[in-house]
């Protein structure tokens, strides 16, 4: 089994588990192309640059359709994964910190109303449509939404 300083054993096996949902084919390789999604699938989140160095890395001009093996692709991970890892404490925090000012009641939760205007009118807006995907089910009969759940939800996607 490949070693890391990065990963313990139990680490390694959950990340080759992960990669071998990717293989199509059964013989231990998944196409260059599936990578970014095998880092997705483990909690990373790589940004499209990201993505092609990381693919330009492993891709050998030769071999038309690369598929690689998984000791390149935890090498690769432990050379980008410090630096692609999505989702840590501090993100969640400040994303649950800035939802809070909007908490009047300090009982953990939001209009929905309010986050919908924050949503479709602060920074990166959002259409009505894709608020609507992201609302749904989260609203409780009282038309509030538990931020924290919410935040959870977007970690997660």
């Amino acid at each position: 089994m490949a070693k890391s300083n990065l990963f313990d054993d139990e680490q390694i096996a959950d990340i080759r588990d992960c990669f071998s949902l990717f293989d199509k084919v059964g013989d231990g390789l998944v196409e260059l192309s599936e990578v970014a999604n095998v880092m997705r699938s483990l909690g990373y989140n790589p940004l499209k640059e990201d993505v092609v160095k990381i693919e330009k890395e492993l891709n050998d001009e030769s071999v038309r359709n690369k598929r690689i093996t998984f000791e390149e692709f935890l090498a690769s991970l432990v050379a980008h994964g410090p630096k692609i890892r999505g989702g840590s404490r501090s993100e969640y925090t400040t994303m649950v910190e800035g939802l809070r000012v909007f908490d009047r009641d300090s009982n953990g939760t939001i209009a929905s109303a309010e986050l919908r205007h924050i949503l479709t009118s602060l920074a990166d807006r959002l259409d009505d449509q894709q608020v609507d995907e992201l609302l749904a089910g989260m609203e409780n009969t009282k038309g509030q939404i538990n931020y924290e759940d919410f935040v959870q939800m977007l970690r997660s996607s």
